[in-house]
């Protein structure tokens, strides 16, 4: 690569334009060092994000500029160049500080550039900071550095003596004792500010610090919930990613007191040997200075920033845990186009009754009333069988919330003249989205009463194209979502969301705008220009019309083209996967056989015959000819499950139905780093602790469920009073 080319990331990636060469090279030594991965591919990587291209793009089509690395691999790469770029920016800013003050020497200079983490970075920087005004500053000002060197060297010296010749009361020092006083704040400062010294104190608390908790003075009764931290203590490298959530969150409603902090003793005891070099009176001062300053300035200090790294790792652990449920959701099976028939349960309030075509467009909504107080189970019965007749409905999606399980009693109590699938859907965030401003902008002219009961039954046809109108912090899969970081839990999900979409594909003449914005290369402005002219236009006829719509330049074709599909082109490959950069390799394989490219689809034999190395290129290799043959076999196939029907059992309706030792099936609903929650129809979830997840050791509930599964669960205890229900799925 020429040193002098920068390459120009979007912003969206989060990446500043700063990819010169130079900064590469060593960027690419940390990277192939923490990654095990080549230079080769993180050179490469770095530069097709930097030329702005996507995740899913690099991952899908660019498996041989990468050596096929995986969005996971690609994400890595992307995020630690992030952090390096601003760990750079932040060295910039030091040097630069360090350099106006005049005290920038080669050593240092030498240590800056060296420094891998912003906490190195920070302790090299400390002695150079400007400071606000403090015990060591004020003793300086009052003429006491002098004293201090002379005592922190330690030789044989009468202290007393020495301090008596700074003794000063116009600068406020009126006696030996407050000269020593003041010098051993100015020791106390070097000691503070010493990097290796930080470094070591640093490395104790990573290693040994111990996380303890305890109850807010007179909050007994009121933290009641957080009974079980009142007094807490375990190593704070040990502690999983959900308790110490838990603790802070208590901490910052007041119930909860939190310390993360190592033994005292010993972390004096290696200060002292770094610092304290002889047995007499001024080494006396030098012990006292570094217990003071133990105790009064870097105890505190490092304390906060154990506090931050811990904090840290819990949020990458919850977020990741709510990640991968997103994702799991996300793909969940889809019924795919069918006349739907939704319901919104209700009590009170009577259940919300929508029926939507095979493309999701309402076609009537009305109430029924069939549970108490109104009772009136007979007409809402007569009413739904009129209304599957009226709309050919074949399938009726129930939101799980109150009255669900009553509704759906009902459902299946009804003798339908053809076969109808009943499926409970979870309706979490389904108020979030009806109360939204994209369900005003599809619906206003309807209450939220009736976005919601579409929302449901959308989800039952297209789980992925109705929950990304959603934020995800809405849909209910996490775990601590409010409380870890909130930019840092956005890219994830947001990255989750774009993986998820672009994993099943888009068709373009059916997609909202919330689905558009999500897929590789367009954003909200080109989803929109897209919805826009497919309204003025009527349905896009070929891949190569999209072209034609506003701002849809080049790059973003590029970028977007392979994961849009156009049902109703002539083309068949305008359906499929495969990128229509590599058209003419398929039109090759066709014209070599003396057939059409839907020839080559429809038929196995044909595509035995094709030697796949004989339509290698520079640009397309094996992985990405393996990719075209597949998608030849099944195109544009969806990589999600078939749909299952799944019923409760019908004896449970409440948590009062619950006894220990029943055997019931389940929903996943939840998976946490403790384990999975699972609805039993219930109206309540329980528990199934990671401990009571399988026969043998696993350490991550994922490794055993995922989310939406059927699994079979035993009830091992059941609070009423707290809703609380432990299950098991082991098998003895």
């Amino acid at each position: 690569m020429d040193e002098d080319i920068f390459f120009q990331p979007k912003k969206s990636l989060g990446l500043r334009p700063i990819y010169k060469c130079m900064a590469m090279e060593k960027y690419t030594d940390i990277l192939t060092a923490e990654t095990g991965l080549q230079a080769w591919q993180v050179n490469k990587t770095a530069e097709l994000l930097a030329q702005g291209a996507t995740i899913p793009f690099i991952s899908r089509y660019r498996k041989e500029m990468t050596g096929s690395l995986d969005e996971i691999q690609i994400a890595v790469i992307r995020d630690r160049l992030h952090q390096l770029e601003e760990l750079d920016k932040r060295r910039d800013a030091i040097l630069n500080s360090i350099r106006e003050q005049e005290k920038l020497t080669p050593e240092l200079e030498k240590q800056i550039n060296d420094a891998v983490t912003m906490a190195v970075l920070e302790d090299l920087y400390l002695p150079y900071r400007p400071k606000r005004k403090t015990r060591a500053t004020m003793a300086i000002a009052r003429g006491l550095e002098p004293l201090a060197k002379m005592i922190f060297l330690q030789t044989n010296i009468d202290v007393e003596e020495k301090a008596l010749a700074f003794v000063d009361d116009e600068k406020d020092v009126p006696d030996a004792d407050a000269a020593l006083a003041g010098a051993r704040d100015i020791i106390a400062e070097w000691v503070n500010e010493d990097a290796r010294a930080r470094q070591k104190i640093r490395r104790l608390n990573e290693r040994k610090s111990i996380l303890a908790c305890k109850v807010a003075k007179g909050k007994e009764a009121e933290g009641e919930k957080y009974e079980s931290w009142f007094d807490w203590s375990e190593p704070a490298p040990k502690a999983p990613s959900h308790r110490l959530l838990a603790m802070f969150r208590g901490e910052n409603e007041g119930f909860l007191k939190v310390s993360i902090e190592p033994d005292e003793e010993e972390a004096l005891e290696m200060l002292e040997d770094m610092f304290v070099k002889g047995r007499n009176q001024a080494s006396e001062q030098v012990q006292m200075a570094v217990k003071d300053s133990y105790k009064r300035l870097m105890a505190p200090s490092m304390e906060t920033e154990m506090r931050q790294l811990f904090k840290l790792k819990a949020d990458a652990e919850a977020i990741r845990v709510f990640a991968e449920n997103l994702r799991q959701l996300l793909l969940s099976p889809p019924l795919g186009q069918k006349n739907i028939l939704a319901i919104d349960p209700g009590l009170r309030t009577g259940c919300k009754v929508v029926c939507l075509d095979k493309q999701g467009k309402l076609l009537h909504n009305e109430n029924i009333y069939p549970h108490p107080p109104h009772n009136k189970r007979k007409e809402a019965a007569a009413k739904i069988q009129s209304l599957v007749n009226a709309y050919d409905i074949e399938a009726i999606a129930i939101g799980n919330g109150t009255g669900g399980r009553e509704t759906e009693s009902l459902i299946r109590s009804i003798r339908f003249p053809k076969d109808i699938m009943a499926v409970m859907v979870n309706e979490s965030g389904a108020s979030v989205y009806s109360a939204s401003s994209v369900a005003r902008e599809e619906f206003p002219d309807y209450d939220v009463t009736v976005r919601g009961s579409v929302s449901i039954g959308r989800r039952l046809a297209d789980p992925l194209a109705e929950l990304v109108k959603i934020d995800p912090k809405s849909i209910g899969v996490g775990q601590y979502q409010h409380d870890v970081d909130q930019k840092l839990l956005k890219n994830s999900l947001d990255d989750v969301v774009v993986s998820a979409v672009n994993a099943v594909g888009v068709e373009v003449n059916t997609a909202s705008k919330e689905l558009l914005t999500y897929v590789s290369g367009l954003g909200p402005v080109l989803a929109k220009n897209i919805v826009e002219y497919r309204n003025e236009n009527g349905p896009f006829t070929s891949r190569s019309s999209l072209k034609k719509v506003p701002r849809f330049g080049a790059k973003a074709f590029e970028q977007a083209a392979g994961f849009m599909r156009v049902s109703q082109s002539k083309n068949p490959l305008d359906k499929s996967a495969v990128h229509p950069e590599s058209y003419h390799i398929v039109d090759a394989m066709a014209k070599d056989l003396g057939v059409e490219v839907s020839d080559l689809m429809k038929k196995e034999e044909l595509r035995k015959q094709i030697v796949l190395e004989k339509y290698k290129t520079e640009t397309a290799g094996l992985p990405t000819l393996k990719d075209i043959m597949a998608e030849l076999a099944k195109p544009g196939r969806d990589p999600r499950k078939e749909i299952e029907v799944f019923e409760f059992d019908p004896s449970v309706k409440s948590i009062h139905d619950l006894r220990p030792g029943m055997k019931l099936p389940g929903i996943v609903t939840n998976i946490t780093a403790f384990g999975a929650f699972v609805d039993v129809g219930a109206h309540q979830d329980g528990l199934v602790h990671i401990s009571q997840m399988a026969d043998r050791y696993i350490s991550n509930p994922s490794e055993v469920v995922k989310l939406n599964q059927k699994v079979m669960v035993t009830i091992m205890d059941v609070d009423v009073a707290r809703k609380r229900i432990q299950m098991s799925m082991k098998e003895g």
